[in-house]
């Protein structure tokens, strides 16, 4: 412990049953080496970097992007305001600045986590969805990323499958229900009109290659619901890693 701090956790927990984003595989764990044999446990893993709470990596869309290991401990650890929306959007729905804004103090610079309260529909949540979690949680739109630029923003964190709303991700390609639902929900006959082709997963395209990144897959106690507080992210010291399973911890003064 920190001497003057609190610390939380604000990973999920992480094994075989943790889901990877849709169409990636899920993880497989098993032994190589066991107690009964070899007199000694080892375990072999074999899974795609986005499953459970994961940094995404400029390398992740950018070809020239920096890899894992070249994001210093100074640009991961920081200065983090917590926006907790839950209560202006539910599923399908599109966030803004405005929104953020209303619910707490965000300053240029900072590490944002947006709390969209989706985190309850998580794998080990005795709410687990994973339609709901993956395939229905509210995002942005153009407008909300050009403001995360006019910002500076560091990183974002967020409690659900992704940082582009799913109807700007594969999950439309692949959901075509869930792609019509969420036209009726949004009130259009195409849901080109809010996601045009040359905007698709903006999170990622638009702020990659500024060198604004996210953490996907976390979780945030309400206690620190549009609190600020210090957060840090821990991926892998991953040369050439496009992305990275992390380690991400809330610090509040005691």
């Amino acid at each position: 412990m920190l001497d003057g701090y609190e610390m939380y956790d604000l990973t999920q927990p992480w094994c075989q049953d943790t889901p990877a984003w849709p169409t990636y595989d899920n993880p497989k764990i098993w032994y190589e080496k066991s107690l009964d044999t070899e007199k000694v446990n080892g375990q072999k893993i074999e899974f795609m970097n986005h499953t459970g709470t994961h940094l995404d990596g400029e390398k992740h869309f950018v070809a020239h992007g920096r890899d894992i290991e070249q994001m210093s401990l100074d640009e991961l650890v920081g200065d983090a305001v917590v926006a907790d929306i839950s209560d202006k959007v539910g599923e399908y729905d599109v966030y803004t600045s405005e929104m953020i804004e209303d619910v707490c103090d965000v300053r240029e610079g900072d590490i944002l986590f947006i709390h969209t309260g989706f985190q309850k529909y998580a794998w080990h949540r005795e709410e687990a969805d994973p339609h709901a979690f993956f395939c229905k949680h509210p995002g942005p739109n153009m407008e909300f990323a050009e403001w995360c630029r006019e910002m500076d923003l560091n990183y974002l964190l967020l409690d659900c499958g992704s940082a582009d709303h799913p109807m700007n991700t594969v999950v439309r390609d692949v959901r075509p229900e869930l792609a019509a639902e969420a036209c009726d929900h949004l009130g259009v006959d195409d849901l080109d009109e809010i996601f045009p082709p040359e905007g698709y997963q903006l999170m990622h395209t638009e702020l990659f290659p500024h060198g604004i990144v996210h953490v996907e897959n976390a979780q945030v106690p309400e206690e620190l619901l549009n609190e600020r507080v210090q957060i840090g992210t821990f991926p892998w010291r991953f040369r050439g890693g496009e992305s990275s399973v992390s380690r991400c911890v809330a610090f509040k003064e005691a």
